[in-house]
């Protein structure tokens, strides 16, 4: 595994912007400067945005991009804290207690301090994220927190407010450094504003034109250019039409990559047809393009490509 060098935070909007470009994650000015605030002030950064437009990239491209660890809490319905935070091995706290037993130990107090002590703890992500060193403190992704409940959110308060967490047969573990806390939701219901107050905010919007042309060029750089184009112009369209659910940047990318592996270099209305479930992935949604507005799309885009030639 390789070894983790922590970079200092930039300091700067300019040295943020650049320090994102340098990962391949194209970003404009407005989220390069709250990001740069958030790391400067150390407040978590919230990202609100629709499904696929690149919020959990951001905290794996500042991880990779600052040097640092990356803890990622998958939010989904349910969790608490033992899957959260941390919980006791109790096998090994088991097998403690029968051989104090087998050698005779009587002083339960003792044997509480033995069987809860800190090798028996497992560190979840809440817990792992509290523990890292000045300088080194890791990138702690909270994603998709909209799918939890109101309970898990207000226990996350205590850990955004004090960057602590107690643990009442050890006492209160407090991060020596806080960690750069990014938090997505997708906005299937509100986050309350309690929470919110103690990050600050963006929403992450689909990309114009130009900044997902410049996406696909480079995280598909053997893509034809006059496809990457097409391609581009045609998922732009494509979310202006009333869908269950429009393509995200991860879409693009994928059906970029996947025109390249059929050596297309152009659009035509069959491999429009033949690929259309790279980005829909409702029936609904294929269907409706497939009924001819996939076909009037492609005309538009073939023409405007056209035109400015």
């Amino acid at each position: 595994m390789t070894e983790l060098k922590p970079r200092p935070a930039p300091r700067t909007i300019d040295e943020t912007l650049d320090l994102l470009t340098g990962a391949d994650y194209v970003a404009d000015r407005s989220l390069a400067t709250v990001l740069f605030l958030s790391l400067r002030m150390q407040r978590p950064l919230f990202l609100e945005g629709e499904a696929g437009v690149g919020k959990t990239e951001i905290a794996k491209v500042l991880a990779q991009a600052l040097g640092r660890r990356l803890i990622r809490l998958q939010c989904y319905e349910g969790l608490d804290v033992s899957s959260a935070v941390y919980e006791w091995n109790y096998a090994a706290q088991m097998i403690e207690i029968r051989m104090e037993e087998a050698a005779g130990s009587v002083d339960r107090s003792d044997m509480e301090r033995n069987v809860f002590a800190e090798k028996y703890l497992i560190r979840r992500p809440v817990l792992d994220a509290l523990t890292g060193k000045a300088g080194a403190a890791p990138v702690f992704l909270i994603d998709e927190l909209d799918r939890t409940d109101e309970a898990f959110e207000a226990f996350l308060l205590e850990i955004l407010s004090d960057f602590q967490v107690t643990v009442p047969e050890l006492g209160t573990i407090k991060a020596e450094e806080p960690p750069i806390v990014i938090i997505t939701t997708n906005r299937t219901r509100e986050i309350h504003d309690a929470l919110k107050r103690r990050c600050l905010y963006h929403w992450v919007d689909y990309p114009n034109a130009e900044r997902e042309l410049e996406i696909v060029r480079r995280k598909v750089p053997q893509a034809n250019s006059r496809l990457s184009a097409e391609v581009v112009s045609f998922i732009q369209k494509l979310r202006q039409v009333e869908l269950f659910k429009a393509p995200g940047v991860a879409e693009t990318i994928d059906w970029a990559g996947a025109l390249t592996e059929l050596d297309k270099v152009a659009l035509d209305p069959e491999t429009v047809s033949d690929t259309i479930g790279v980005l829909l992935k409702y029936q609904d949604d294929i269907a409706r393009i497939g009924a001819g507005e996939g076909r009037r799309i492609l005309d538009e885009v073939k023409a405007e490509l056209a035109a400015a030639e």
